[in-house]
């Protein structure tokens, strides 16, 4: 079990650069020979995070000389982290208990999932199409995590108030970290609770749905790679036997919620466009509805406007 701690510099434990530089070769030892380049790229990063060290220091050693370096944990705890990444595939956000999504450093931990790339291409989708006027009043992020799709809008649209849903408590602790982190607790408000459940009161008042939910059907849960398979949480992974039950509930029931033409967003699993757009156009509830692609041209997201 990973325990994250919150690690800064008034915690501080220093080891020789002769010594680190030692520890630097064994870590770089155990990294699988397949996976070597990526392996390094990761220690490096590793370091950066549970160090005072710089990219700069890491690119040439330069810290070999210094008779001390400034560590935020003791060596032998980082030693037993980087066995855990190897040994036990725990991802290496978790490792060192945060991920770095657009400009923003978010706590993570093993009870959220870690906020991927294409999560950042669905706020950059948002930011084309929603049209100024309506870049403010009450949008909701279903299913939160650790917080990034509120921070994002948030951050995105300073006339937003956002509400966080999620039914992981543990979850929401750690999105209310991260919120607290930005001072953002005026703007981003939190409820546990599944789905549109515990914001009833909010019923057609709201300009706008943005979703990353589960969407991965359960029969190709036991071949995804260990770091997710055996790390992630399943409630955030798991999306049914089809991988749409989350994105049914969310397409078929936001038109109760949304605003006239207000707006829904929603991240797919690749290839699973066509089908939820067909959800959606069954409802006769929107007046557009589209999907949208990532960066490497692949059916991502849905989009659909309320009449």
């Amino acid at each position: 079990m990973i325990r994250v701690s919150s690690e800064n510099k008034s915690q501080l434990c220093s080891v020789s650069g002769h010594a680190l530089w030692q520890w630097w070769q064994w870590a770089c030892e155990c990294i699988p020979e397949a996976e070597k380049n990526t392996g390094r790229a990761e220690l490096k990063r590793f370091l950066l995070a549970l160090s005072d060290l710089t990219p700069l220091d890491l690119a040439l050693h330069t810290y070999q000389s210094q008779p001390s370096v400034a560590l935020r944990l003791p060596l032998a705890v980082l030693s037993d982290r980087w066995r855990q990444r190897w040994q036990e595939r725990i991802p290496l956000q978790y490792l060192i208990g945060r991920a770095y999504w657009r400009h923003l450093e978010l706590t993570v931990t093993p009870g959220v999932l870690i906020p991927r790339p294409e999560t950042e291409e669905l706020l950059d989708w948002l930011a084309r199409w929603v049209p100024r006027q309506q870049q403010q009043g009450h949008w909701l992020d279903l299913g939160t995590g650790s917080g990034a799709i509120a921070l994002g809008l948030a951050h995105l649209w300073p006339q937003v108030q956002v509400h966080a849903v999620d039914q992981s408590p543990d979850a929401l602790a750690v999105a209310q970290i991260n919120i607290q982190r930005y001072q953002m607790v005026e703007r981003i408000h939190c409820h546990q609770g599944n789905w549109f459940e515990p914001i009833a009161h909010l019923k057609g008042q709201v300009q706008g749905i943005v979703s990353n939910p589960p969407y991965i059907p359960t029969a190709l849960l036991a071949h995804l790679q260990p770091e997710v398979q055996y790390h992630e949480p399943h409630l955030a992974l798991d999306g049914g036997r089809d991988g749409l039950t989350a994105v049914r509930h969310l397409v078929q029931t936001a038109p109760e919620y949304l605003l006239p033409h207000g707006w829904l967003f929603i991240e797919l699993m690749a290839g699973q466009g066509e089908a939820a757009m067909a959800i959606a156009m069954a409802t006769h509830g929107y007046q557009a509805v589209q999907i949208l692609p990532d960066l490497n041209q692949q059916d991502r997201f849905l989009m659909a406007q309320r009449r």
